[in-house]
């Protein structure tokens, strides 16, 4: 029977979930604060003034690192449950699931940020498809009053499953699709404090600032100041005040779709790399995230809640500028109506393997129907084989990187997409499922965390794409990537392995939290997780051993460990490229800062291929 949406109980066996920690007699607060998309170096003073704060007079994580695939719900998942995406399932906001997905549209490539496709998603695997204990939901059988607020898909993820319980207390969410039928049901109690303060039942759209224009109209220059308004009214007027009166810790995490929504729809630059994702419509939404985080401050102060709130800013993942430019896709050379001349089309990746490979090519978002040429995938996802009920493979576009998956896990034809994908030149590492052996020029999923107990299809080939620097002196500042995507060359995106993507902001301030301390050791999205169950001392039985640590050397007479660098090579693939990979590591822990091909990957030039060999 398929699950309704409602969060009714927890419906989760915990082994342990204790309440508060036996060093604190009195539990503190968390917020946790994702501003979606900001890259590390563009908060100053100037530019996020609420942000840069905490991060001056708290801690200052100044070596941090998202998950790769850099995307939105892979790194949610990271921050929900403390583990790596081998763990998670969560490869990517598109991936293949190995059936059809009603919510999503009837297919096998489903879209994750949405709340009914992740219900769809939990139903067929068990009810929950992450299969680890998210945050909200330990928090909330501990005891705490907990609630997600913000950008729908990654703020349910971290209280996602239900069941049918009568009378239990449950996380209150609230996205962009509350008030609508595919949105989680709000309690009579949260709908009359909204009635109470004025507020809608219903979330306000996006307006302008979901307009992404095409290849001849620019997209948005307007932040998205009025959604976020209402998410932060609700924050401040009516979440905040509820738990106040409760009398009890809490957990509420906060997802600022800015300033990642306004980086990839902006218009400041049709079909041109620079100024890209520097334009103003880019400070404007970095401005809107932190006015957010302002008022969030400020509530905690009016209430008396400031002195026993811990916060934590963490952004998902850094930025770069879309590039739309090959001299060796075969896509690239044909003409589509949407797309300009000699630029590469959605779902490049797909079409270059069909033509490599020479299978037909089916659009799993279009009822997988034959993708004619001149015409390009509906969302650049494809299922290629005789027959598209029983792929041979499987491509989930999704911005900087795509996934190839192989239903038949055939070896030969893994070796034969290999070698079809070192000849583009918009390709830059590629990174292989373990169980189909040592392919030269790539690396084993393992060797990033990607190789763990997920439930869900693994990859069998990550694509990473090519990124370079333009417009600036500073990399992360300005990174430009190929990106296999509907927006346009000139827009925003994220995902690949370069060090514009995975250098995300990340900041901490609090009774738990060292004051003025800028902490040099690598720490990455799955710490963020790990941290803060430490703090409220919550304890879950993990399946997967893919975690993250926590952050001692942020908290008051916490250990300190050292770091050391590192960097790992494959084997020369014929033509002499191969995938390089530089990471650092705490312990056991390993934290991952770029890879690619040399020279292709921002943050891994040419001189890298010469270091020494670190093993497999």
């Amino acid at each position: 029977m398929r699950r309704s949406l409602v969060l009714l109980c927890a419906g989760l066996t915990l082994l342990s979930a204790g309440a508060a920690s036996a060093e604190n007699a009195t539990p503190h607060n968390l917020i946790l604060f994702i501003p979606d998309g900001l890259r590390a170096l563009k908060v100053t003073p100037e530019t996020a003034p609420t942000m840069a704060a905490v991060r001056d007079k708290g801690v200052n994580f100044k070596n941090p690192h998202s998950m790769f695939p850099t995307f939105t719900m892979a790194n949610s998942s990271a921050m929900a449950t403390g583990h790596y995406l081998g763990d998670t399932g969560t490869f990517s906001n598109t991936i293949w699931t190995g059936y059809v997905s009603k919510p999503a549209g009837d297919t096998v490539t489903p879209f994750l940020e949405n709340d009914a496709v992740l219900g769809d998603v939990d139903e067929h695997f068990q009810d929950d498809y992450l299969d680890e204990q998210t945050l909200l939901k330990l928090a909330r059988k501990a005891g705490y009053s907990t609630a997600a607020i913000g950008k729908v898909g990654p703020t349910y993820l971290f209280d996602h499953t239900d069941c049918a319980c009568k009378g239990a207390v449950h996380s209150i969410v609230v996205d962009d699709a509350t008030g609508s039928k595919t949105g989680v049901s709000l309690s009579d109690e949260v709908k009359d404090a909204l009635n109470k303060v004025n507020l809608p039942l219903s979330a306000p759209s996006r307006g302008d600032n979901g307009k992404a224009g095409d290849a001849k109209t620019p997209g948005t220059t307007t932040a998205n100041t009025a959604q976020q308004a209402y998410f932060a009214d609700v924050a401040t007027k009516v979440v905040l005040p509820m738990f106040k009166a409760r009398n009890k810790p809490f957990v509420l995490v906060f997802w600022s779709r800015d300033p990642d929504g306004s980086q990839h729809n902006q218009g400041d630059s049709l079909n041109k790399v620079t100024p890209g994702i520097n334009g103003p419509t880019t400070m404007a939404s970095i401005k809107n995230a932190d006015d957010n985080l302002a008022q969030l401050r400020k509530a905690l102060d009016d209430l008396g809640l400031a002195a026993s709130t811990n916060i934590i800013v963490s952004a998902d993942h850094g930025f770069s500028t879309i590039s739309k430019e090959s001299k060796t896709s075969p896509a690239a050379k044909l003409s589509y109506d949407d797309t300009p001349k000699d630029f590469l089309p959605m779902g490049f990746l797909a079409l270059d393997l069909a033509k490599a490979l020479d299978l037909p090519l089916f659009d799993p978002n279009d009822k997988n129907a034959a993708v004619k040429e001149g015409a390009h995938p509906k969302a650049g996802n494809g299922v290629l084989g005789k027959d598209p009920e029983k792929p041979e493979l499987v491509v989930a576009s999704n911005g900087g990187s795509d996934l190839v998956y192989l239903p038949t896990k055939d070896k030969k034809l893994a070796s034969r997409v290999v070698k079809a994908l070192l000849a583009q030149d918009y390709v830059s590492g590629l990174f292989v499922d373990d169980s189909l052996g040592e392919i030269p020029g790539t690396l084993p999923l393992s060797q990033i965390n990607l190789k763990g107990k997920a439930v869900t299809p693994t990859p069998a080939i990550v694509v990473n794409f090519r990124s370079y620097v333009e417009g600036c002196n500073e990399p992360t500042n300005c990174s430009v990537e190929v990106a296999d995507t509907v927006l346009r060359q000139g827009q925003g995106m994220h995902g690949s392995f370069g060090r514009g993507d995975t250098m995300n902001f990340m900041a901490a301030i609090g009774p738990d939290f060292k004051a003025a301390f800028a902490d040099p050791l690598p720490v990455s999205n799955a710490d963020v997780g790990a941290t803060a169950a430490k703090l409220m001392d919550l304890k879950g039985k993990p399946n997967g051993k893919l975690l993250g640590r926590v952050m001692t050397e942020a908290m008051p007479n916490g250990a300190t460990p050292k770091a050391v660098s590192d960097t790992i090579r494959s084997d020369r693939a014929e033509g002499g490229l191969r995938t390089v990979l530089k990471l650092q590591r705490v312990g056991q822990q390993r934290y991952f800062d770029v890879a690619g091909f040399p020279g292709r990957t921002v943050g891994l030039d040419a001189e890298s291929a010469k270091q020494k060999t670190a093993g497999k």
